[in-house]
């Protein structure tokens, strides 16, 4: 069933052309490649790359398309260019420097607009390329993390969301193309976060996502003539997001709803609200992390929805504003979903301080299971577990656990408050919620002296705080691009990150003691269970060492221990190659130490 799963193809919009034409990525070949999707539904395969493939954008007017891609999972992304008049398929260098990171933003008729920290390592700064002469200018470059810009349709403005001063903070700057002049929208200490801004056709302004001034995002406006702010559309008990409609009439609107973002279209003049899309129920169109946001078509007549839920891999459906018709964008390639994944069920349990925490339930295929359980903790921390398709989870719920998938404290998507609820010296905090839900396992029908922590990131991070902070409760741990101490991991991080995360765990020069007493490393000699370790040699954000540390350190004290390396990734499994070779053991693993 694992192997079934993991091969599974997705399929991800990045780009339409106004002759319908789409840029997708697609991974049957087991490593994400560009493809182009013809209106007449015919299929290309565009690149042939030896890494997945990040991110694709037609440069309008023009037969180009341009590509970001890295090398061996680094995700120091390079930008090249494609003609799709050129069958021999061969990539044009356009930004390659292999020691920086160049993340592509936009492409306008002749101009290329990307990020790149090639300055000074640290600081991301928003460059205009043009095609013809290959000058390049600099938009911004006052320094900090820039995490998303859009450029406006007439290229007079582009609005840059930059990492603010608290965790999870987005400070929104607006830069005029022309003079290079930079305002703050929002101020950088406040404590608020910006998600997804999108431009007005006629570019007089922008709606965003914001959660300034209350507990969950709203959809604001941004009018740039007059410099102010308008509250569109409030939903006091979800996070709402937005993607204005070409037309100008209209406005697509994500509700997030515990786990699940659904979709309706809106009048944008005063939001009112003109029909639900009918798509696949209990999944997410949008906030999927891993994939685009909803992409209109350039009349307005269509949107294109990444769609993924727990019962369905991720896809593309079009949209027809005017019918209301969805329809799957087929792939070349057809295949038959095993029969086995199911919606999982939702529960709040009670936290040490009386908290109620997010779970998702995954029951064992069959039904019935063998008691044992296996948490799930997602990454971030200012992420969120969402109800997408999972073919891990899926094939642990084959093996007979159950998957219990939680929103621990310092997640997104439950409102500013919960996710604000773990930052700096309150980090350990989140980890209590691990033991509390060790407790309510019973309540289930779970056997908790037979459940391990399976977590990837920060969610490593938990798992081996788990196991340390709470050695009596679990039975084993699965730690995948995890951090084994806080203070290392800052320490030897890549430098635009390192600022970026201070932020939400301590300032090392700061909060070094707190950091040390939040470290997993600091408690090896309190952890028992046996670990699985999965990492990447060239993970950016969590380096190999601080596998090798915890590996070592428990090695030492005779705990059994196992670690998989792979070169050619980074900050996880992003190969299938490598994830069928390591999936398989780390399943074993759990089959060995899960038993009855």
């Amino acid at each position: 069933m694992l192997t079934t799963l993991l091969s599974l193809p997705t399929v991800m919009a990045f780009d339409v052309d106004p002759a319908g034409n789409l840029l997708v990525g697609y991974d049957e070949s087991g490593i994400r490649q560009i493809h182009l999707v013809g209106a007449d539904g015919a299929w290309r395969a565009l690149t042939a790359l030896d890494d997945t493939a990040r991110a694709a954008r037609f440069v309008p007017e023009s037969r180009l398309v341009v590509v970001e891609h890295d090398s061996g999972g680094d995700e120091r992304g390079q930008l090249s260019l494609l003609d799709l008049d050129d069958s021999s398929g061969v990539l044009s260098p356009l930004t390659h420097d292999l020691a920086y990171f160049h993340h592509l933003v936009d492409a306008k008729p002749g101009r290329v607009f990307f990020t790149t920290n090639r300055r000074n390592e640290v600081d991301f700064d928003l460059v205009m390329l043009d095609l013809a002469s290959g000058d390049e200018t600099t938009l911004y470059d006052g320094g900090g993390y820039l995490s998303s810009a859009q450029v406006s349709p007439d290229e007079h403005w582009a609005v840059v969301a930059l990492a603010g001063g608290p965790g999870n903070s987005v400070q929104l700057l607006l830069v005029d193309v022309a003079s290079k002049t930079v305002t703050a929208l929002t101020g950088y200490d406040d404590p608020t976060y910006h998600e997804g801004a999108s431009w007005l056709p006629d570019s007089s302004g922008f709606v965003v996502a914001s959660d300034a001034g209350r507990d969950r995002l709203a959809l604001r406006r941004y009018d740039v003539g007059t410099a102010s702010w308008t509250d569109l559309l409030v939903d006091d008990k979800h996070d709402l997001a937005g993607w204005v409609c070409p037309d100008g009439e209209h406005l697509l609107v994500g509700t997030t709803d515990d786990g699940v973002v659904s979709m309706a279209l809106h009048k944008l003049a005063d939001a009112s609200y003109v029909a639900q899309l009918d798509l696949p129920i209990g999944g997410c169109a949008a906030r999927l992390i891993i994939a685009p946001d909803p992409l209109w078509s350039a009349d307005g007549s269509y949107a294109l929805l990444n769609h993924s839920s727990p019962i369905d891999p991720l896809s593309v459906f079009r949209y027809t504003r005017e019918t209301g018709d969805i329809v799957a964008v087929q792939t070349p390639v057809s295949f038959e979903l095993p029969q086995g994944p199911r919606h999982p069920e939702s529960h709040r349990v009670t936290s040490f301080d009386g908290e109620q925490i997010p779970v998702f339930v995954y029951r064992p295929v069959d039904g019935s299971g063998d008691g044992s359980a296996v948490v799930w903790v997602h990454g971030g921390p200012e992420m969120m577990a969402m109800r997408i398709w999972n073919p891990v989870v899926t094939a642990l719920t084959a093996e007979g656990h159950t998957v219990i998938v939680p929103n621990v404290r310092g997640s997104a998507a439950y409102g500013k408050r919960w996710y604000s609820l773990d930052d700096k010296e309150l980090r350990l905090d989140s980890v209590k919620d691990l033991a509390a839900i060790h407790d309510w396992l019973p309540s289930i029908e779970v056997d908790p002296q037979r459940t391990a922590l399976w977590g990837g990131s920060y969610g490593g991070y938990m798992v081996l705080a788990g196991l340390a902070f709470q050695p009596e409760r679990w039975a084993a741990g699965v730690d995948v691009v995890g951090i084994a101490s806080l203070v290392t991991f800052l320490e030897n991080t890549s430098s635009y990150r390192r600022v970026a995360r201070e932020r939400e765990y301590g300032v090392l020069a700061v909060d070094r003691a707190f950091l040390e007493e939040a470290s997993p490393l600091n408690r090896v000699d309190d952890i028992r269970a046996p670990l699985f370790v999965i990492h990447g040699a060239n993970d950016p954000r969590v380096p190999l060492s601080e596998a090798e540390q915890i590996v070592e350190a428990l090695s030492k004290r005779d705990v059994p221990c196992q670690l998989l390396v792979y070169p050619d990734e980074g900050h996880g499994l992003a190969k299938r190659a490598n994830r069928l070779d390591a999936y398989p053991q780390a399943f074993a693993f759990l089959r060995e130490h899960l038993s009855s």
